[in-house]
């Protein structure tokens, strides 16, 4: 039995090196890489492997050590983020700091319950599938303690684009699940969303959202926690973090991961002074012997010098906008493109066999991954609770060439497919 799903499972790629946005298999073909958001200033560059190698050869060891690198780190993150936010916990994965941000949780509210979003996944923790719909759905079932929310999707869910206050109907959903779950004699710990839902299908929030279900959560006793796992450090161009996007929000508690290390497995949790003084005054300490280390924290400083020196920020948010553009021109020609929606490099792009009724069209997304990848060497994969949107989270320095031939390629393979279901050789 396979433990392990790969890439293109029909027919693997071996890829052997990296540099930037493109990967090199063993023959040496060049494939365009869309999809390695934890690649995030581009593979293997060339700052971070030396920072990495040189703080190697100083020292690494065991953060019950002073060193000036954690807190030289902290500094520059908390730069990043709201002043409320001003106490670090590393960590060495997203879900390491998924499942932490919940054990902060529990202890500043001393409830249990949490609030998820549908179709949500925070990780591979026993913690997280039990947190994620996406996850808990084919194993262990939902437990009694988590409640699920509605995705607030403008394209597929109750409250579509053309509702002005989309985002106050979706937060009044959060609020009477709040009510539900006081009718049963429970009380709310946390309300737990990705700040974009990226396996929900690149979901982009409805203004107002977060704000309005921070205030019911924080009216239940509960905190707000921000997912940032995939869209955090700039991703989205405009801000710093995807929270951002949101006006007048700021979460409780905040968890990163992927992109901080480039590959490396660094993460973190900021949180509040006073969530993180509840959690201290539990008389159990919090201690994690690689969370932080030398060599993490080093990796992770050369991140941030990338993102600021090559503006990828700035980069993200030109590029995002200009593949953004091309693809709702190609909407025009091709009738099978649903929805393009995406903030920075963060674009999903749906499919649909029909636009009227929303049809998902999962059999063409697979279609158009596969020969994406043997006609033109591209890298794409799909997501959504249909596998049916197109999903976009390349490396940072992925730019405008690399967009205008991904689109280029995808109006030629949907165009071709057009012409072969007219002919009755391919459904679309």
């Amino acid at each position: 039995m396979q433990s392990c799903r790969l890439f293109y499972s029909d027919d693997p790629v071996k890829i052997v090196r990296a540099r930037g946005q493109y990967l090199y298999d063993e023959n040496d073909k060049r494939y365009l890489d869309c999809i390695s958001n934890v690649h995030h200033v581009g593979h293997c560059h060339p700052s971070v492997t030396k920072a990495a190698a040189e703080q190697m050869d100083l020292l690494n060891t065991n953060t019950r050590f002073l060193h000036d690198n954690i807190v030289l780190y902290a500094d520059r993150l908390a730069a990043t983020l709201p002043e409320r936010l001003s106490v670090f916990y590393f960590v060495n994965s997203g879900s390491e700091a998924n499942d932490l941000a919940l054990r902060l949780a529990h202890q500043y509210t001393q409830h249990e319950d949490v609030i998820v979003l549908n179709h949500a996944y925070h990780g591979h923790l026993v913690s997280l599938i039990d947190i994620s719909p996406y996850k808990f759905r084919k194993l262990t079932g939902q437990k009694e303690w988590v409640h699920v929310a509605p995705l607030p999707d403008t394209y597929r869910g109750k409250y579509k684009e053309d509702v002005l206050n989309a985002g106050q109907l979706y937060a009044d959903t959060v609020k009477d699940l709040i009510e539900e779950v006081h009718n049963k004699g429970r009380k709310i710990s946390a309300f737990f969303a990705e700040s974009m839902p990226s396996v929900g299908g690149q979901i982009i929030l409805p203004p107002g959202y977060s704000a309005k279900v921070a205030e019911y959560v924080h009216s239940a006793g509960g905190v707000f926690v921000a997912d940032e796992v995939q869209t955090g450090f700039g991703r989205v161009g405009s801000h710093y973090w995807a929270f951002q996007l949101q006006a007048d929000f700021c979460p409780d508690i905040v968890t990163m991961g992927k992109p901080m290390g480039n590959g490396h497995p660094i993460a973190c949790v900021a949180t509040t002074s006073e969530i993180a003084r509840a959690f201290t005054d539990n008389g159990v300490e919090y201690f994690n012997t690689f969370g932080g280390n030398p060599v993490s924290c080093a990796i992770g400083l050369a991140v941030l010098d990338v993102i600021e020196k090559e503006d990828l920020r700035g980069n993200a948010e030109r590029v995002g906008a200009h593949l953004k553009d091309l693809f709702t021109k190609l909407q025009s020609r091709h009738k099978i493109i649903g929805d393009v929606r995406g903030a920075g490099l963060f674009v999903g792009v749906e499919l649909v066999e029909d636009r009227e009724r929303r049809t998902p069209a999962t059999t063409a997304a697979a279609q158009v991954v596969k020969r994406l990848k043997v006609e033109d060497r591209i890298c794409v994969s799909t997501d959504g609770p249909w596998e049916s949107v197109l999903k976009f989270k390349p490396p940072m320095c992925f730019n405008m060439e690399d967009a205008e031939l991904v689109v280029r390629c995808i109006d030629r393979i949907l165009t071709d497919m057009e012409a072969n279901a007219k002919l009755g050789k391919e459904d679309i």
